[in-house]
């Protein structure tokens, strides 16, 4: 399911950082700068003329050897999970990312220098609110080739929890866990990237690491240290000395956290999963994790969220007691029968309502409205959804039996299919906008059997009863 939530966030002025790229060993400088609203993350490639944008979204993936490239047209950029991961955790979604090169800087191999960089621009808030996908199914994924595992689960807050295992004494098993999306900041940003010293040794005899240092990545020793490889070292991080810690890291490092290594992969799952265009609503679990699998599932859940998007009607349980009955709906609207159309409230928050409507053949309007085959009337279908607006509006009022709701104004309706006598009517109203100065904006659906029958968009005012 989809739902509306909290305003979307934007940067409040644009932020410069610049660092060395980790594989081509180039200085890049980047741009973060304010988006309108449903924009997402866009990446763009300033250095070229005109200038290419690309998308931070699942299509634009084509490589994940060691990090996530996204590609357009021939164009890419590199290394993209830390600074998406800093703007998820700072709550952002929607930034423009000028970029004069093709990888992200590494900085110091974490998301914390990106972090710092949002904190200074600031977080503007703005109108329109934000899409959540709401995980009411579980959503399970395997890599049958590595054992990399992930799971999302159905939970009232978002969490991720992380498990590696790389088999090697000097890593162990270890875990991560992320209670909510807010202590990103404070308990994932600083964690590292790192690697094994072998995996560091191919990668420099191939001329894959440019712009590594001992700062920007926690290296493992999970093999003894040759003499000669001590030396080869020293050369391709100009150190005069290198050595190997009790604890089995490369160099003096000194850990953030004792389970850095697990709290990266969290970032890296969270940065990828970005990648799905929209925050989700869910427990995550990820065994295993990595790039591929992290874009792989972000794939599989961008699909469903596009199916669920055709339809996105709401899961209702009809044997549950109803937010509000007919006689609570009659209390807070003027309205009557037969000019009442809505049976009951089955949920309803500041957001949102999904309301019900038995359509029965003793409707009157089945009288005059094509008697030998009937189907209810569009225009009531609208007025019933504009009533579940009115409850939806009301409830924002300690007082509402003293106000009447009237519509301004209804935009983009279509009608999909009849209703005819028997069928059950849901209504589904969002706020597309908060509610200011008694003044709402709503996107509402109506669906027969899971299938939208009808839409549109409707802004309506609460004005106190003259007395």
């Amino acid at each position: 399911m989809i739902k509306q939530t909290t305003p979307q966030k934007t940067l409040a002025k644009e932020v410069r950082l610049n660092g060395i790229g980790l594989h081509s060993g180039q200085e890049i400088e980047l741009n973060l700068k304010p988006a309108p609203e449903n924009t997402g993350f866009i990446f763009q490639r300033v250095d070229l003329y005109p200038v290419v944008e690309i998308p931070a979204l699942t299509n634009f993936v084509n490589k994940t050897e060691r990090s996530t490239t996204l590609n357009k047209g021939g164009v890419e950029i590199q290394t993209t999970e830390h600074l998406l991961a800093a703007l998820v955790g700072c709550s952002v979604n929607n930034c423009f990312i000028e970029i004069n090169g093709a990888e992200l800087p590494i900085l110091d191999g974490s998301s914390k220098l990106f972090v710092e960089a949002i904190q200074k621009a600031g977080i503007a808030e703005q109108e329109l609110l934000q899409e959540v996908f709401v995980v009411n199914d579980i959503i399970h994924h395997i890599d049958e080739e590595t054992g990399s595992e992930i799971m999302l689960l159905p939970a009232e807050v978002s969490s991720y929890t992380v498990m590696i295992d790389f088999e090697t004494k000097v890593l162990g098993t270890q875990n991560a866990t992320l209670h909510k999306t807010e202590d990103f900041v404070t308990e994932i940003a600083s964690s590292r990237t790192f690697s094994f010293l072998h995996e560091l040794e191919m990668l420099l005899e191939h001329g894959l690491i440019k712009g590594g240092d001992l700062n920007n990545a926690i290296v493992y020793v999970d093999k003894p240290l040759a003499e000669s490889n001590m030396e080869r070292l020293k050369t391709a991080f100009n150190k005069e000395n290198i050595a190997v810690t009790p604890n089995g890291i490369l160099d003096n490092l000194t850990l953030h956290h004792p389970n850095e290594a697990a709290r990266h992969k969290l970032l890296d799952v969270v940065g990828d999963l970005a990648l799905i265009g929209m925050p989700f609503q869910g427990k995550l679990i990820a065994t295993k994790p990595g790039h591929k699998i992290n874009t792989d599932f972000a794939k599989r859940v961008a699909i469903l969220i596009r199916t669920n998007r055709k339809s996105n009607a709401p899961i209702v349980d009809l044997n549950k007691t109803p937010a509000m009955d007919i006689n609570q709906i009659m209390d807070m609207l003027p309205h009557r029968p037969p000019f009442l159309l809505v049976d009951k409230i089955l949920e309803l928050s500041d957001c949102h309502v999904v309301a019900l409507k038995n359509v029965t053949m003793n409707e009157s309007f089945f009288q005059g409205h094509f008697p030998g085959a009937p189907v209810m009337p569009g225009v009531l279908q609208i007025e019933a959804m504009a009533q579940a607006g009115g409850v939806l509006v009301l409830n924002t009022v300690p007082d509402p039996e003293n106000y009447l709701t009237f519509f301004m104004k209804i935009d983009n309706v279509k009608f999909k299919r009849p209703v005819y006598p028997g069928d059950t009517l849901i209504f589904k109203l969002e706020l597309i906008t908060p509610i200011r100065r008694g003044i709402c904006n709503m996107r509402a659906h109506a669906f027969v059997n899971n299938q939208l029958v009808s839409e549109g968009d409707m802004m309506a005012q609460i004005s106190r009863r003259e007395t």
